[in-house]
């Protein structure tokens, strides 16, 4: 029988054991403060859990550290679903207190009141929240490893105390690979931010709160877009503060929509009792402002944002509660009245690969590609599209295509139509993307000549001299879409 680190270890995904091993390389190599970047929904705690059962088989003693309270239940609960059940929680009076358990699992809130447990390994939940208390503990424990958790470590300084970055995979990747969920984007209506101030890189959380005030027109369009699009789906609602989002749960609830509000009041008990009744159904819509934009593992379905963003890491972060996968789970429905995604761009678009030092740094990252908006049903869709893949209707043809564009890949090859009518520059640009996701995947250029032949019903000839190029988001569509055609058509056979 396999002792438990090696079972949880062979029950990792391939990404999972990648990361895993990267994290060892690290420490081997003598780094003491390594972050994984994984997206949500790539299954960190179930890492923590590889991590967390080799060193208690080697009698090594480990701080496990959240952000929120509410994630200390939900951490419990995901250890012990791996067999780790010697576990000490260090939160308020929490009825799991046993401080010499090998396993603490500790809320940093409390920590700032009581001193640091006894480990031989930390690690640290959501990293990219950078708590001064944490600062000081790797500041007197200069030995100890630190590990970090995050979707998105992206947070600025924060390479001044870490030291290495292992990414999992990216969301792209991921979506691609069945183990996150697709979604689809509507941007319903469009706040007017002129005004509203900027501080400390995301809008001003007041102003935001007046504008909310004040646009009543807003909050019914949230509910009346809900019934229009997601009625029946699971939802989690994010508003601009407390107030906005118990007036969001009472106007759902007047239109006959059960639902519920959480703050960071709502006692745990009460929480608990929103979240089962969330999956039994009997709740179909929570709002809340921040509370469930971290860590929360629920089978969401709808993601309504009624708060704008100038923040990639909360952006993304939000929506990402949305893209865990769940049996009978189609796609995630995003309901964006914020236009944040219209300013930031599909958050699969959206990745970094490398932590901030705070120190200068050349530019060498492509812009994140911005999608556009259907003026008619409010469908967001890649920009290069000149008919909305939702109702049909057709865009103004742009009177000019830069050769930027072109070389970006946004000539809107990938759908049947536009290759029948492709001349032998869309093709090169078609073969050259190709070439670019081959190599990135560590593949031969056969499955670019395989591809291409399959596009366009001819091999590359002729384009032998083509350089691989980023493929753009309209590839990796198709690229989806073709496995899903194979994956259905291996089912039924």
């Amino acid at each position: 029988m396999l002792a438990r680190a090696e079972r949880v270890i062979a029950e990792l995904r391939d990404y999972q054991a990648r990361a895993l091993e990267g994290l060892r390389a690290s420490l081997r190599a003598g780094r003491l403060r390594p972050m994984l970047a994984a997206p949500t929904g790539a299954g960190k705690t179930k890492i923590a859990a590889a991590i967390v059962s080799n060193a208690i088989e080697r009698q090594k003693r480990v701080a496990f550290c959240v952000p929120a309270i509410s994630l200390i239940d939900q951490s419990v609960r995901a250890f012990y679903y791996e067999g780790i059940d010697r576990i000490g929680v260090q939160q308020g009076n929490h009825p799991m207190w046993a401080p010499h358990a090998p396993v603490q699992i500790c809320s940093i809130q409390t920590l700032e009141k009581r001193s640091f447990p006894i480990a031989d390994v930390v690690i640290i939940d959501e990293a990219h929240i950078m708590r001064e208390r944490v600062k000081e503990w790797m500041d007197e424990c200069p030995a100890l490893p630190f590990i970090g958790l995050s979707a998105t470590p992206w947070a600025k300084g924060l390479g001044k105390w870490y030291d290495d970055l292992v990414v999992a995979a990216t969301t792209r990747e991921l979506i691609e690979a069945g183990h996150l969920s697709r979604f689809v984007v509507y941007a319903p209506s469009r706040p007017d931010l002129e005004g509203v101030r900027t501080v400390a890189g995301e809008w001003h959380k007041g102003d935001l709160a007046e504008l909310a005030r004040n646009d009543r027109a807003l909050i019914g369009d949230v509910v009346e877009t809900w019934h229009a699009l997601a009625e029946g789906r699971p939802t989690v609602l994010f508003a601009v503060d407390r107030a906005h989002a118990d007036i969001l749960a009472q106007q759902f609830e007047a239109s006959g929509v059960s639902s519920a509000y959480i703050d960071c009041f709502t006692p745990r008990d009460e929480r608990e009792d929103i979240r089962l009744r969330f999956h039994s159904g009997l709740v179909k819509v929570v709002c809340n402002v921040d509370c469930l934009g971290i860590g929360v593992d629920w089978d969401i379905r709808c993601v309504v944002l009624a708060r704008p963003h100038k923040s990639e890491m909360a952006y993304v972060q939000k929506i990402g509660r949305g893209l865990r996968t769940a049996p009978g789970k189609d796609y995630c429905l995003i309901l964006d009245h914020s236009s944040t995604s219209e300013r930031l761009g599909f958050v699969d678009d959206i990745h970094r690969d490398w932590l901030d030092d705070g120190k200068p740094r050349a530019k060498s990252d492509e812009p994140v590609p911005k999608p556009k908006r259907c003026p008619e049903c409010k469908f967001m869709m890649e920009r290069a599209r000149l008919t909305c893949p939702q109702c049909g209707h057709e865009m103004p043809v742009p009177k000019l295509v830069t050769s930027a564009q072109t070389q970006a890949g946004s000539l809107g090859l990938f759908d049947k139509a536009s290759r029948a009518k492709a001349t032998m520059q869309d093709k090169a640009e078609a073969y050259g993307q190709l070439l670019g996701y081959a190599r990135s995947r560590g593949w031969k250029d056969g499955w670019a000549k395989h591809s291409y032949r399959e596009m366009f019903g001819v091999w590359p000839s002729g384009l032998g001299g083509i350089a691989p190029r980023r493929p753009s988001r309209e590839l990796m569509n198709w690229i989806t879409a073709r496995n899903i055609r194979r994956a259905k058509g291996r089912k039924w056979k």
